[in-house]
């Protein structure tokens, strides 16, 4: 994607980053640049006033700016980081890029297909790192049920579900599914290596809210694999957690759970290979075993993704999470609004 040019960033240099926008998620990412000691907290960008006073009084040696033009004119300013609403998320990067700087966006890269692949061609084009905050695949608990899924004792991988439910908080820009689905999506296609080529979706609004609150989106990847993801702002049960079933194991993620994240079951069941002697066998052979809690090293999923953007920009290579990626994330959700409108049915993902 990048070609080394000369005055790029080197590993030494320390980079300058910009933040736009501190209100539900800026504060965590202010805080974790400014611990990062190969980044410079250049300015934080914030058209709330009250929202602009906190910033200042936690970061007093830190610019401030009310508008992205600002932001762009401080001196010596290399990337960006872009916390802000969903619906602002195109024109800001957009922006960004066009000065010349690397840009690290929140989730979804934009709203619309077509202002994803404006941004790809546009990062290629400056030659700039874009990168799509999908924090859920720096997580290491889910990078460890990736390698759980690719052991040969997994077996066949049947299929995954997901639930993401809280009490809120409820957001007045885009729907249940477009809010938490990203974070699962995302998930399923890093734990899989592929996009789905279809989804199903079905949702209703149980606060009179003009939005979907509740959502249920299935999808269908390739060899007949699915992946069932479950969303609500109205469940009083706090969930965060993500299973994949195999032929032979069963691994499961569950945020919420600091001292086991990931428990791998030796526990499965599969089609055998010799004849049934009776219906009643059914030709199934039901693998039991151990339940297992792998030992999983403490690391900050925020800080994790932050330092593969500032090594994507240092190394000049592709991030993880790139705008493809980020993109790929938005043909699910455009399709899933489409399978919303349809009553549910099924809509190809192209």
């Amino acid at each position: 994607m990048l070609s080394a040019v000369p005055g790029d960033v080197t590993m030494t240099k320390e980079l300058r980053i910009g933040l736009l926008g501190y209100g539900y998620w800026g504060p965590n990412y202010a805080r974790v640049l400014s611990e990062l000691a190969e980044v410079e907290l250049a300015g934080i960008c914030e058209a709330a006033p009250e929202r602009l006073r906190r910033a200042a009084q936690r970061y007093p040696h830190v610019a401030l700016c009310r508008t992205v033009e600002e932001l762009l004119q401080l001196p010596r300013l290399d990337a960006v980081v872009i916390s802000t609403s969903a619906a602002t998320h195109f024109p800001l990067a957009q922006a960004v890029l066009a000065s010349g700087r690397h840009v690290l966006v929140e989730k979804p890269l934009a709203l619309r297909i077509e202002d994803c692949e404006r941004l790809i061609e546009l990062a290629a084009r400056q030659q700039k790192i874009l990168m799509v905050a999908h924090t859920f695949v720096y997580n290491a608990g889910i990078q460890r049920m990736k390698h759980e899924m690719r052991r040969e004792e997994f077996g066949r991988i049947y299929y995954l579900h997901a639930t993401r439910t809280n009490l809120g908080p409820i957001r007045m820009d885009v729907n249940a599914i477009w809010d938490l689905a990203p974070h699962d999506i995302s998930i399923f296609n890093y734990l899989l290596d592929e996009q789905p080529q279809w989804v199903s979706a079905v949702g209703t609004c149980v606060l009179e809210n003009p939005r979907e609150d509740v959502g249920f989106l299935t999808l269908g990847y390739r060899n007949g694999v699915i992946g069932n993801i479950h969303v609500s702002w109205a469940d009083p049960n706090k969930v965060r957690e993500v299973v994949a079933v195999g032929s032979q194991r069963r691994v499961v993620f569950n945020d919420l759970n600091d001292l086991e994240r990931v428990r791998v079951y030796e526990k499965g069941v599969s089609v055998g290979d010799r004849t049934a002697e009776s219906y009643g066998e059914f030709k199934l052979l039901v693998r039991d075993g151990d339940i297992i809690s792998p030992h999983i090293d403490p690391s900050e999923p925020l800080k994790n993704q932050c330092m593969e953007f500032l090594e994507s920009i240092q190394q000049q290579r592709r991030p993880l999470t790139d705008g493809e990626f980020g993109a790929q994330v938005v043909r699910v959700l455009l399709a899933a609004d489409a399978s919303l409108r349809a009553g549910g049915q099924r809509q190809e993902i192209r």
